[in-house]
């Protein structure tokens, strides 16, 4: 399969998981309605655990433009590949976000609030301080792409032309494994997702955006596109700085 496919399927499993968490949690009339944050962050780190485990071989299982922009700036990851990981990665995120739609229609008719319906599609802050939520979507993604980078060594295992070792490993959040990977997102979610509701994601962010103005949401809301650029330059400027962090202190041991 191509890593391209992979970036695709990944980020498509990832949001309608994530994404189909969120409503289960704030639509109404479904069995987990009104279950909380703890869920949600729970749903979300189950979510990066199944897209990594489903694509880690094909891809590297980035299935984040922030995860493959900070890999290339600090070296790790070719700038030629970029920009076709980001548009699998948008694609699969608009993918994912219609598949919720679909499997919850009914209860996007059932429910008034066009707050919460919105909120399964992309996030947004609880106190709107466009600055600050910038920085805590920096910090956030930061971490992720950080420990990503940390674990992103390859290993060199085989022989390429001429009697060369050559990387076997793929650069991305499957660096880190499934489970570990689930795990750090977890963390970040309960850790600093409280503001923003850390997409720390562009295309976990954008991809749905971009699906909510183009279903047809009964009763939806506008799209809030004043915010929609902070949890896309917010996720890249910490990949950003993870990347210039790593490379400072000497890449990973």
């Amino acid at each position: 399969m191509h890593p391209y496919l992979g970036e695709l399927i990944g980020t498509a499993i990832l949001v309608l998981l994530g994404n189909g968490v969120v409503a289960n949690v704030v639509l109404d009339n479904t069995k987990g309605h009104g279950a909380g944050w703890m869920v949600i962050t729970m749903g979300w780190g189950m979510g990066v655990f199944v897209a990594v485990f489903c694509v880690m071989d094909i891809s590297g299982a980035h299935i984040n433009p922030a995860v493959t922009v900070g890999l290339a700036a600090a070296g790790e990851f070719g700038w030629d590949q970029v920009a076709g990981f980001v548009a699998a990665q948008m694609a699969g995120a608009i993918l994912g976000a219609g598949l919720v739609f679909a499997v919850y229609r009914d209860h996007y008719k059932a429910t008034a609030d066009a707050d919460a319906k919105l909120a399964t599609f992309c996030t947004a802050p609880n106190i709107r301080n466009l600055p600050r939520n910038l920085l805590g979507e920096a910090v956030g993604t930061m971490v992720l792409a950080y420990a990503v980078l940390m674990a992103s060594a390859p290993t060199f295992e085989h022989l390429g032309e001429g009697g060369a070792f050559e990387p076997s490993a793929k650069l991305g959040l499957g660096a880190i494994g499934a489970l570990p990977v689930g795990l750090l997102v977890l963390a970040i979610g309960l850790s600093l997702g409280g503001t923003t509701g850390y997409a720390i994601n562009p295309a976990r962010d954008l991809g749905p955006r971009i699906a909510h103005a183009l279903l047809p949401v009964p009763g939806k809301r506008d799209n809030d596109w004043g915010y929609a650029w902070v949890p896309v330059v917010g996720p890249l400027l910490g990949g950003v700085l993870a990347a210039a962090l790593y490379r400072w202190l000497g890449g990973a041991p």
